[in-house]
């Protein structure tokens, strides 16, 4: 079962091969999904400081029946944090909501402010401050793992040749139809497990009949078979939903797609409407 299997991070540590994404969910409502998601078996929680709901996602690890070391808890420091000072005031202000001692993993949410994604200024000098806090945090035991987010291969040069601890996470947009192949492959080269965020192409594959059929041959949902397929690339999925039936859906993915099948969906063409690089819902066209 999908929920109690692991990848092993470069540095030793063990990370659950799939994480209930809590973007878009409000701190009030926060809390009854991630308590649900513990209850059916999911060990890995990702959060971050722009969605707002670190307490409520602290608060139900804590009051949870299940072991704190048993779960893995991501967050991300926020995009505009691109000082020493400013990251480690706001990884102590993580802790502090999340109530916890310990941060299983935390990534420099962006390279770029939100405001400033897709500029020229790619913020390197910014980002080895942030980068140096999380760092400091990381030796003194209050992160066990540091990552990155949405970082293209010159913002991890920029990391990896100035840092003392490597990044051991690039979390990316990767679904059918859009798997940025040559980022995977340079993130990987550099030690880093390749983690993709909206698995189901921020909900428009449900859209693409191909996508469809192919999970009707399975007999399976199109999340389901859209969650196989970033397995089967070696990523790992990070589908967001805080409805109970979903998240048990979106964990019942032990089938295989066969290799023919999955040169079929590598193939396919990019859908029309996508989600920008910055994790946030900014549809256009190509």
């Amino acid at each position: 079962m999908i929920l109690e299997q692991h990848y092993t991070l470069a540095n030793g540590v063990q990370i659950p091969k799939l994480a209930l994404g809590t973007w878009m969910i409000s701190d009030k409502d926060v809390g009854a999904a991630v308590t649900a998601a513990l209850n059916m078996g999911y060990r890995h929680i990702d959060t971050a400081q722009a969605y707002g709901n670190e307490a409520g996602v602290g608060a139900a690890i804590n009051a949870a029946d299940v072991k704190r070391e048993d779960i893995f808890l991501t967050t991300k420091l926020a995009a505009e944090v691109k000082s020493y000072d400013e990251a480690v005031v706001s990884i102590e202000e993580s802790l502090a909501r999340l109530n916890l001692d310990y941060i299983d993993l935390m990534i420099i949410h962006s390279p770029q402010p939100w405001a400033k994604f897709g500029a020229e200024d790619r913020y390197f000098e910014g980002n080895r401050e942030a980068w140096r806090a999380l760092e400091d945090a990381h030796k003194a035991g209050k992160i066990r793992a540091i990552g990155l987010s949405n970082f293209q291969q010159q913002d991890i040069d920029n990391i990896v040749d100035a840092c003392s601890v490597k990044p051991v996470v690039n979390q990316i947009l990767a679904h059918v139809t859009n798997v940025p192949s040559e980022l995977i492959t340079y993130s990987q080269a550099k030690g880093m497990l390749v983690e993709a965020y909206s698995p189901v192409g921020h909900g428009e594959l449900f859209k693409n009949d191909a996508i469809k059929a192919m999970a009707d041959k399975y007999q399976v949902s199109i999340p389901q078979l859209c969650i196989r397929y970033v397995l089967q690339l070696g990523l790992l999925p990070l589908p967001k939903t805080a409805n109970p039936a979903h998240m048990q859906n979106n964990a019942d993915v032990d089938f295989t797609i066969s290799d023919a099948d999955m040169t079929t969906l590598n193939n396919m063409e990019r859908i029309k409407d996508y989600g920008d690089a910055s994790g946030f819902p900014v549809y256009r066209q190509d």
